[in-house]
């Protein structure tokens, strides 16, 4: 790592990114504890009826009806935020996410409500998330210069962690008086993302292009498909985090296995955001320049050595710290992945790549939650932890060897 020339803050100097910034921030808290809230209600209604395993398998189906919708929508997603104005798209996103919450916040009036209007709200977020990653992908870029965006990109990632540091608390926290208390506290920050987003004031709609969206969609899955760097930084993330999906049986291990409660249900989820964030904080002042490539497999092995101590431990400090590693070693993944990609991507296509680095990114979140959940429905909450670390580790040395671009990427300020 290189120390910076110029003092990270420098970025907020832009009023437009400084805004957009914010609205990230405030979203990220919105939906940080709307998930920790959806998670909790629906592993304890399952626990009425059902069994720990059951039950497990159940909060992972709340992952697989967020990406089926993300899945189905990303292409199409991809190449309307590179025609259409980027800033709007986001508007429209952040206030459907809102009438949705608002709706989980009357569902939760009913104590005894079933889970199939949860999930179908649930479908109703993955299917605005297809559309609001891209847009919020592609037009970070358009508000700063190039020769600062791999620190505003280092501080999107900061701002990202901190906010899941504090959205898992906050939702924890409500959680403990109610879960209508905690939709209608995600319902505020909303409102106040929205209002950044709405004072934000800058070009973000992209040059027009005479392509058909089906060509359109063509050449942003070509240029991914054929940069091999670029392929091999979003694929590696994806399977990995899709096996070493620990954080789904957070509300398992809080209940059943540590025996927490919903405090300590918050606490276990703010534990990959703190070492993210800490390691976010690092990133900011001190870039990654040489070895991208061996920085990035480094951090994915430690990823899933993190995830095998977190797997058998019994002691809550021992899981947050195995939890704060984890976030550390994912947030180096991330960092070398945004960076790569957002740096080499010409903007004409920025939205159709951020939508396919979007589509893995959603794979290894919701479906991954969906996997863990099967797993531990056959071996048990801890079996499907351990399975997952060990798969992160063997997809770390398989994507070496199939991937040599990747493993030698050398200069991250230079796209390899």
């Amino acid at each position: 790592m290189d120390s910076p020339a110029h003092p990270s803050p420098a970025v907020f100097r832009y009023r437009a990114y400084s805004l957009f910034w914010g609205g990230r921030v405030f979203t990220t808290l919105a939906v940080q504890a709307q998930s920790v809230t959806i998670g909790w209600q629906v592993y304890t209604l399952a626990r009425r009826a059902y069994g720990v395993e059951q039950s497990a398998f159940l909060v992972g189906m709340v992952g697989l009806v967020q990406f089926l919708p993300l899945f189905a929508l990303t292409f199409v997603a991809g190449a309307v935020a590179d025609r259409q104005d980027r800033r709007a798209i986001i508007l429209i996103c952040l206030g459907g996410e809102l009438v949705a919450v608002l709706a989980l916040a009357a569902l939760a009036l009913h104590p005894a409500v079933s889970l199939l209007p949860i999930f179908s709200i649930a479908a109703l977020f993955g299917a605005s998330r297809a559309f609001l990653g891209p847009a919020q992908g592609a037009m970070g870029p358009m508000l700063v210069p190039r020769e600062v965006l791999p620190r505003a990109i280092a501080w999107n990632s900061l701002g990202y962690q901190s906010a899941s540091i504090i959205g898992p608390w906050i939702g924890g926290a409500l959680c403990a008086l109610s879960p209508m208390s905690a939709y209608l506290g995600s319902a505020m920050l909303y409102v106040i993302a929205l209002l950044c987003l709405a004072a934000l004031r800058a070009n973000t709609k992209p040059a027009g292009s005479s392509a058909s969206r089906m060509e359109l969609i063509r050449e942003g899955v070509h240029y991914v498909w054929t940069n091999k760097i670029v392929l091999g930084a979003i694929s590696l993330d994806l399977f990995a985090v899709l096996l070493g999906g620990a954080t789904a049986l957070l509300p398992v291990y809080a209940r059943d296995v540590l025996q927490i409660g919903a405090h300590g249900f918050g606490i276990l989820r703010s534990g990959p955001a703190i070492g993210a964030a800490l390691m976010a904080v690092a990133l900011s002042r001190w870039q990654i320049h040489r070895h991208a490539g061996r920085w990035m497999f480094a951090g994915v092995a430690a990823f899933g050595l993190a995830t095998l101590v977190f797997a058998v431990s019994k002691l809550l400090w021992v899981s947050v710290v195995a939890l704060a590693a984890l976030g550390a070693a994912d947030m180096i993944s991330v960092y070398v992945r945004q960076s790569l990609v957002q740096i080499v991507t010409p903007d004409a296509m920025r939205g159709r790549v951020a939508a396919v680095s979007g589509l893995f990114i959603g794979a290894s979140n919701e479906l991954g939650e969906f996997e863990t959940g099967v797993v531990a429905r056959v071996i048990g909450p801890v079996g499907a932890a351990l399975f997952g670390g060990f798969g992160s580790l063997g997809v770390t040395g398989l994507w070496a060897k199939l991937f040599p671009a990747l493993r030698d990427a050398d200069r991250l300020d230079q796209g390899g």
